[in-house]
């Protein structure tokens, strides 16, 4: 069996990199800030794509009364609310 040859390593190399520069970024599919009211305060999320809510976040929440994960919940409960 032959070794395989530097044509196509580099074949390779580049299709890989022109992959990779079609796929999209979080912050090519961002929308407006949303803020939602909760019984501790307002949440101000940042959603993403309208089918799909796995990057929707939290982006300023009272720290005090809630934790990242909790804020984060009701950021992507909203974008299911949007979802249906």
């Amino acid at each position: 069996m032959k070794a395989p040859r530097f044509g196509t390593f580099f074949l390779l190399s580049v299709v890989i990199v022109t992959t990779a520069a079609c796929i999209p970024s979080p912050e090519d599919l961002e929308t407006a800030p949303v803020k939602v009211q909760t019984p501790q305060g307002v949440v101000t999320c940042q959603l993403y794509r309208q089918d799909r809510v796995t990057w929707d976040r939290a982006i300023d929440f009272p720290a005090t009364k809630m934790s990242v994960p909790q804020a984060d919940a009701y950021c992507r409960q909203e974008g299911q609310r949007r979802l249906k």
